[in-house]
């Protein structure tokens, strides 16, 4: 009753109305399907998304070829496969691509694939997903960092600064967090429509008003944040994610204006708005190839999660080099940068090792799935990225995280962020 019995996939669509892949693996008595996401803003090194170029009636966009992959080549190889011995799957979707950027298969394709594996296995012992990752017991749930602006690639504004977050530092328990972040967005709602400013939301939910300074951005948050009776720095935590690799051109950054100015220049100008709007976190400060500019950043400021995205990738061999560099002191996690869950898992295992924060992410193109929230609990990652309160599929995973702690009880704790 544990033993494949076929694997099967189609196209569905994700949040921002572009196709991707759901598989779904059966047993002889269940199945269970997963869907994978995509990214906009996406680093170089991330592995291969396989897309129908040519197909036109799509925009290229499709990936039909990619279930016909799942139908026929993966399906036959997975076939009679222990659908708990997930290495072992993984392992056989790895060697059949063969490539180190899964460009034969595609990370997207494989994905789907692992990841409902994994639901499946769960299923089957009949237990909650998050129960089948790294943690045997005392779990706890991850701080979200909620996306509240949104600007670079993924809204339609002037921001050079891709998304503005808090972190509700304050919060005793996960609810509690969700309540928090509520009361903020609904102020922050407020005091933008005053300012006769657009409400209207971005590709991960956090409001996109047409404005073109990163200052203005943070001071409409710092105000959000006073008038909910809270105290920013304190009580709660401004976090960026500034996506560099956007805002980068002949060892030139234009991160904090559209001017582009030296390394030297921005870190200087990175240390201003920590010091004025107590930062805590940056994620991806500076483009993924500048491993000596990350190094100098981490040098000049103190107690500042760096968090490394497109630096990382979710792939072992490039942490390893950031580690040895000194280069970060935190790595976003994304499932489908590598391609299985596998694969993350040892990004993960060796992350916390030596000592890293890890945070879940979700992707700009995402959808109902919420196998992120459980996987978060589940490898014990301090923090969560997946949107802000607003788009159902960012509110799926938070909505997933309320029910896990409730499922808990009173062994449910907060993870640590310091």
């Amino acid at each position: 009753m544990n033993k494949i019995l076929k694997v099967r996939a189609r196209q569905v669509f994700d949040s921002r109305g572009n196709p991707t892949i759901e598989a779904e693996v059966f047993t002889k008595r269940d199945s269970a399907r997963a869907i994978c996401p995509s990214g906009a803003s996406t680093g170089t090194y991330e592995a291969f998304e396989k897309r129908d170029n040519n197909n036109k009636k799509y925009l290229g966009k499709s990936v039909f070829n990619a279930v016909r992959l799942i139908n026929t080549k993966i399906t036959k190889i997975l076939k009679g496969q222990n659908i708990h011995n997930q290495e072992r799957i993984d392992t056989l979707l790895i060697n059949l691509d063969g490539t180190p950027q899964k460009k034969i298969l595609g990370a997207n394709t494989m994905l789907a694939v692992s990841m409902a594996v994994k639901k499946l296995s769960a299923k089957v012992k009949k237990k909650p997903l998050y129960q089948t990752f790294l943690v045997k017991n005392n779990y706890k749930l991850p701080y979200p960092l909620m996306n509240i602006i949104n600007g670079g690639a993924h809204a339609n504004n002037g921001l050079r600064i891709q998304e503005f977050m808090i972190r509700p530092d304050c919060a005793k328990n996960f609810a509690e967090a969700i309540r928090v972040c509520f009361v903020i967005i609904k102020n922050l709602h407020e005091i933008i429509k005053k300012k006769g400013l657009s409400a209207s939301v971005g590709d991960e939910g956090g409001f996109a008003p047409m404005i073109n300074s990163n200052n203005q951005a943070l001071d409409l948050i710092v105000s959000a944040i006073k008038k909910s009776g809270f105290k920013n720095g304190t009580d709660i935590s401004i976090c960026l994610d500034v996506a560099a690799n956007e805002l980068f051109r002949k060892r030139k950054y234009s991160i904090h204006s559209k001017k582009y100015v030296t390394v030297e220049k921005s870190i200087k100008e990175y240390i201003k708005i920590i010091k004025k709007y107590k930062i805590k976190s940056i994620e991806d400060p500076f483009e993924e190839n500048d491993w000596n500019s990350w190094n100098k950043l981490m040098k000049s400021v103190n107690n500042i999660q760096i968090v490394g995205d497109d630096l990382y990738v979710t792939n072992l061999q490039r942490l390893k080099i950031g580690f040895l560099n000194l280069s970060s002191n935190s790595i976003l996690i994304k499932l489908n940068q590598i391609g299985t869950v596998s694969e993350t898992l040892d990004v993960i295992k060796f992350a916390q090792a030596i000592g890293f924060k890890t945070i879940i992410s979700h992707r700009s193109g995402d959808s109902e799935d919420t196998f992120i929230a459980d996987f978060a609990v589940g490898t014990n990652s301090n923090q969560i990225k997946t949107g802000s309160l607003a788009r159902s599929e960012r509110v799926a995973k938070y909505n997933q995280l309320i029910r896990i702690e409730e499922a808990l009880g009173k062994k449910a704790k907060m993870n640590k962020i310091y």
